[in-house]
């Protein structure tokens, strides 16, 4: 972890950027206070597309017919 006054900070922001970006943690502080904390963003998930498994899978005809180890307890 990096920790920096602000002061520092505003002239050398881009560097810092660069730090956090390649994982490093970057305080940035205010009188001894830390006050900003600088950190990657975690990459933007795709989103789910409805249907992009079709075809691939299949539920044969019975897959809802009990089970024959349960057929004493069907009533």
């Amino acid at each position: 972890m990096q920790e920096i006054t602000l002061a520092e900070a505003s002239k050398n922001l881009p560097e810092l950027i660069e730090a956090a970006m390649s994982g490093e943690e970057v305080v940035i502080t205010k009188d001894n206070q830390p006050v900003v904390k600088l950190t990657s963003v975690s990459p933007v998930k795709h989103r789910r597309r409805a249907g992009s498994a079709k075809g691939l899978m299949t539920i044969s005809d019975d897959f809802d017919e009990p089970l024959e180890d349960f057929k004493d307890y069907m009533s």
